[in-house]
């Protein structure tokens, strides 16, 4: 962030998306403006969607040229914007001033939309089946660059007549959340800011791979905002291959750590397993996961896994999906299958930035 809590001064090109209220109140302030100043631009940039000082217009001439010079409302820059056959996806790879790269996705339905964020540049958590996971871990994404990727999605929906506007948030693109907790809890509290961006806390999910740490913080932030876990195997030898930070939280402690989450919350957890054809779509896997989760307040959604290049394994067939639900259904666990969307464009996690370092 480009403010300086030992100086408690701000940098000449200060990025505002990084400031909370009172920063942002302290660095007018430092410039000599009252107070409703902050409130003017909070405005402007979370509602109105502007995508420079020039277009805020209630504020002085003179304070919106001093704003040009030494700060910015936007860092990202459209490297490539996919949309798919069917118009119901669109991805964005876009770039950052220090050359890194993230992937944004909108998921349109009948009477919504849903952005899908990154919360790091790459990822560190190595998922065997995740684009994302197989590029390793650049860097954190502040909380102004979380947030942006919202801004920039809610503009190009603003732009569309008679489409429905932003109503949902997923954090499940590029990265793990909770590898990257304090910048993206501070981005949440942005987004759910009813003076800023004001989205309804139980439109926004968080997934996380289970790190535990992050959950058990999570649990004591008193937001309702979803949590999702992403499992993918009900054993441990099959989720140490598939999600290798198995070894260090294995089911066991993961479990323990939802259900204090549970205790706590009293919300729902949603359980996300990408259905990957010969390796979990198993029935014996099937029976394993109500083993796991019997008893619970959970929801499991079904992921047809997306192509991977590199990745030997491919989406489970229909029949396995069938088999496998049958298993839950029978056991009483709620469950949905989730569309697949976006195939065309490289939707998966990961895949436009392998793609693009590739062509």
């Amino acid at each position: 962030m480009d403010f300086c809590c030992q100086t408690g001064k701000f940098s000449m090109t200060t990025y505002l998306l990084d400031l909370n209220p009172d920063e942002l109140a302290a660095f007018l302030a430092e410039r000599g403006e009252p107070p409703y100043r902050a409130r003017q631009i909070s405005s402007w940039i979370y509602r109105r969607l502007a995508r420079s000082f020039e277009e805020m217009t209630d504020l002085p001439l003179g304070l919106r040229s001093r704003l040009s010079e030494e700060a910015i409302i936007g860092r990202l820059q459209p490297v490539r914007d996919l949309r798919s056959s069917d118009a119901h996806t669109r991805k964005w790879l876009l770039a950052l001033p220090d050359g890194a790269r993230i992937e944004t996705v909108l998921m349109g339905y009948e009477k919504r939309s849903t952005a899908c964020i990154s919360t790091q540049a790459g990822c560190g958590m190595e998922c065997v089946f995740c684009a994302t996971g197989r590029m390793g871990l650049q860097r954190n994404l502040s909380a102004g660059e979380i947030v942006e990727q919202v801004l920039y999605v809610a503009r190009e929906l603003d732009l569309l007549e008679g489409g429905p506007g932003l109503s949902n948030i997923v954090i499940m693109g590029m990265g793990e959340p909770f590898a990257n907790y304090s910048n993206t809890m501070k981005a949440v509290r942005c987004l759910i800011d009813p003076s800023r961006y004001g989205m309804g806390a139980r439109h926004i999910t968080i997934s996380t791979v289970g790190l535990i740490p992050g959950i058990r913080q999570f649990s004591k932030e008193g937001i309702q905002v979803n949590l999702a876990i992403s499992l993918h195997a009900a054993t441990d030898d099959l989720r140490d291959r598939l999600v290798p930070i198995n070894q260090t939280y294995p089911l066991d402690k993961l479990m323990r750590g939802v259900r204090d989450y549970l205790d706590r919350t009293r919300r729902r957890v949603s359980f996300e397993w990408a259905l990957i054809g010969g390796v979990n779509d198993t029935v014996e896997q099937a029976r394993e996961l109500v083993q796991l989760v019997r008893g619970l307040l959970c929801h499991i959604n079904l992921i047809p896994l997306n192509p991977v290049e590199g990745y030997a394994h491919s989406a489970s067939p229909q029949r396995a999906v069938s088999a496998f639900r049958d298993v839950l259904d029978r056991a009483g666990i709620p469950n949905t299958v989730r569309l697949r969307r976006g195939i065309d464009i490289q939707a998966g996690c990961g895949q436009l930035f392998a793609r693009s370092e590739i062509g």
